[in-house]
């Protein structure tokens, strides 16, 4: 395995110093080494990939280094506008190097909603005329990094190193917050799915959210058709959430939202709060202040006001809670209210060791899923 210091230290040596991009489990640990060694200013974690190529252009064409832009394949199609539009070679001409973990492999067992991804991503990579090396455990990082780093600076233009499962040694994060609120993310959706109505409607983001969501059903002997899991399109769970209120107005929709989904297309939140003759949206963030599904890196929504943002897009009613008490309280007043309803619950980061996966296909979720909303 690839140790995340030395890849560090073999990176910041070749003038690669300044980092951003959006965490990725097969990249935790070295996005976690790289939070813990470089400086604050150096390494920006994004609202989403495209943002991070905007972050490297700029940085490139102030300093003329090289910046690296992290990501996962699932959110490589984040890149392509700003990629094609502005880095490549047929427009400005932008070296950089872009670190992709390669979820869904072909031949590696992973989740669903990568399959595809995992089965394209090197036919996208190489439609969009973009060079790259494989990178595994048994890499010369030396040579890897040379080689990367004359192409890219010869061609003017990004080179991927597409990075497979078990590259990197095991490096936890050092320079990590710990929040002290009464409930983690599960004892949220507990409480969430505990006071929702029969009829009721919900649409869960993706990563451990809907794990726990399908798990809370389980443990409660329930049927899985009241829940849309977005297992994939991270940022899209309230947009999805909001075409379903549009067209069921006689039904609650609960979009259960996390704080990284929001941020990485936090525009959805003044599309659905002007959204007016819309009342049964209620729009639930569930906000830890992490990317926790992906490694625990910090997000900044411990540090702004969700509900300012809400109110000011035309959210009806806006609230904020983390005692349970107080969560309660506010949810029951979200029911009742008619509009576009926003909750932000704040909670603790972190899962059980042994959260369980869906055992439902997405497409016998859907089909399921439609029948409810018939």
């Amino acid at each position: 395995m690839i140790n995340t210091s030395n890849f560090y230290k073999a990176l910041t040596s070749r003038g690669v110093d300044f980092f951003t991009g959006v965490p990725d489990s097969l990249l935790k640990d070295i996005c976690a080494y790289i939070s813990d060694n470089a400086p604050q200013e150096r390494h920006i974690i994004s609202a989403n990939e495209g943002a991070s190529i905007g972050l490297a252009v700029g940085s490139y064409l102030a300093s003329g280094k090289l910046p690296l832009v992290y990501m996962q394949n699932s959110g490589f199609g984040n890149t392509v506008n700003p990629i094609l539009s502005i880095a490549d070679d047929d427009v400005y001409g932008i070296p950089m190097l872009l670190l992709i973990g390669w979820r869904g492999e072909p031949g590696i067992k992973d989740e669903p909603q990568h399959v595809k991804q995992g089965k394209v991503s090197e036919e996208l990579l190489k439609a969009m005329d973009i060079s790259y090396q494989i990178v595994d455990a048994n890499c010369d990082i030396d040579t890897v990094l040379d080689k990367a780093i004359e192409i890219t600076s010869n061609n003017k233009k990004p080179y991927a190193l597409l990075v497979r499962k078990n590259t990197f040694e095991k490096y936890k994060l050092q320079n990590d917050k710990e929040s002290s609120f009464e409930l983690n993310r599960e004892g949220a959706v507990k409480l969430i799915i505990g006071q929702l109505k029969k009829d009721d409607i919900v649409i869960s983001t993706t990563g451990k959210t809907s794990r726990e969501v399908f798990e809370y059903r389980e443990a409660l002997n329930q049927s899985h058709e009241k829940d849309f899991l977005t297992v994939g399109a991270m940022g899209h769970t309230s947009s999805i959430a909001m075409g379903i209120a549009i067209e069921k107005k006689n039904r609650n929709v609960f979009c259960i939202d996390g704080d990284g989904s929001v941020l990485m297309h936090m525009g959805s939140l003044t599309i659905n709060g002007m959204m007016k003759g819309v009342e049964n949206f209620k729009h639930i963030v569930i906000n830890n202040g992490a990317h926790d599904s992906v490694g625990g890196q910090p997000t900044v929504a411990f540090d702004i006001d969700f509900t300012q943002i809400a109110r000011a897009s035309g959210y009806t009613l806006v609230d904020t809670a983390c005692e349970v008490n107080e969560i309660k309280e506010k949810f029951k007043a979200m029911i009742e209210h008619k509009g576009r309803a926003f909750l932000e619950i704040k909670v603790n980061k972190g899962a059980r060791e042994n959260l369980g996966r869906p055992t439902k296909t997405p497409v016998e979720n859907k089909i399921a899923f439609q029948q409810f909303l018939k």
